[in-house]
């Protein structure tokens, strides 16, 4: 396991449906790390790095009015040791409880904040995990209801990377959150709790380094195979970043799409003037679609690798047809079985 885990503290909060009011119950002082909270941690980092709608952003220069310390203020008492960590949770906490009371709405779960390293990189964790019910049957078939954490259905939640952070605090990048909620935006209650505006597009930068990449196998004038093998590499890359949850480096990809006696992408990128930074954190979904189309709707899911185009899946624009040759043998055979069924029945 690649996690280092410096601190970590949960409380929790509600409002009383009766009086209305919001009510913090903190937790311990100090949680001891053991295996079970390394377990837990560990299985938040990678939940995390699974959400695909992420955006990326920094701390506000202009907070919004509040009679609380702004969260930055806080956190920077604690990494200056001015601090310990549990007084720094508790005060986020309170400042939490007086957004959600500010807003007037029914939030409530586990507040969770986390200092870890992982890959050599040091982040901050800060998230609300709901709770829910699960169910056990014992022995006797006597049903007894538990409440438990859901990480799986973290929403509110947002992560700093300190090391960006206190090297680079004109970056627009060092705080990342999910982004959408059903019904409302995140940027409602929590984001005004961090004191964090948005900054960098994360899905137009994506955009513009695989327009990039188009450009370039055409520059280039690569065979079709090799223009497919390029995409494919670059998606293995980008697989690879955010599953550590590191950033796609543009010299990085220049280095991977190498050609012997061709131009250098990293050259390209700057001679043509491509909106990009040199590293930026990618939305991975975005990146699928180089190797990859794919559709639903009114009950037809149809999806294929782009070197099948033009070949084994043929698109007629006059009368919106899509034909496909050669068959994948496991539909041919439903297919089949379809037909035979048909048949019988007439």
């Amino acid at each position: 396991m690649s996690i280092i885990i410096s601190n970590i503290a949960i409380h929790y909060v509600q409002r009383n449906i009766e009086s209305n009011e919001v009510e913090l119950t903190f937790g311990p002082q100090d949680i001891d790390i053991n295996s079970k909270i390394e377990t837990f941690v560990d299985a938040l980092h990678h939940i995390y790095n699974g959400k695909g709608a992420k955006a990326y952003g920094s701390f506000s220069l202009h907070p919004s009015e509040s009679e609380h310390v702004p969260f930055k203020h806080l956190m920077q008492d604690y990494l200056d040791s001015n601090e310990s960590f549990n007084e720094f949770s508790v005060k986020a906490a309170n400042a939490l409880s007086a957004e959600i009371a500010k807003y007037d709405i029914e939030e409530q779960g586990y507040l969770v904040l986390c200092h870890y390293e992982y890959m050599g990189g040091r982040f901050l964790l800060v998230c609300v995990l709901p709770q829910s019910e699960h169910y056990s049957v014992d022995g006797e078939l006597n049903l007894s209801a538990n409440k438990h954490l859901d990480t799986a259905k973290l929403q509110l939640a947002a992560r700093i990377d300190l090391f960006d952070y206190e090297s680079n605090q004109d970056s627009q990048k060092y705080i990342s959150f999910i982004k959408g909620r059903a019904g409302r935006k995140v940027s409602d209650f929590f984001l005004e709790f961090l004191g964090c505006e948005e900054g960098l597009d994360a899905k137009s930068q994506t955009q513009t380094l695989v327009q990039a990449v188009e450009d370039f196998v055409s520059v280039n004038q690569l065979e079709a195979q090799e223009k497919q093998s390029a995409r494919k590499e670059l998606l293995d890359y980008c697989k690879e970043k955010k599953a550590s949850a590191q950033e796609v480096n543009v010299k990085e990809v220049g280095e991977m799409l190498a050609q012997e006696g061709g131009k250098d992408f990293y050259e390209f990128v700057q001679e043509q003037s491509y909106p990009m930074e040199e590293s930026f954190p990618h939305e991975q979904a975005v990146v699928n679609k180089v190797t990859k189309y794919s559709g639903y709707g009114a009950g037809i899911s149809i999806s294929f690798e782009r070197s099948h185009f033009g070949e084994e899946v043929v698109y007629n624009a006059a009368n919106d047809s899509l034909t496909i040759y050669k068959v994948p043998p496991n539909l041919k055979a439903q297919l089949q079985a379809l037909l035979q069924e048909s048949n019988e029945s007439e």
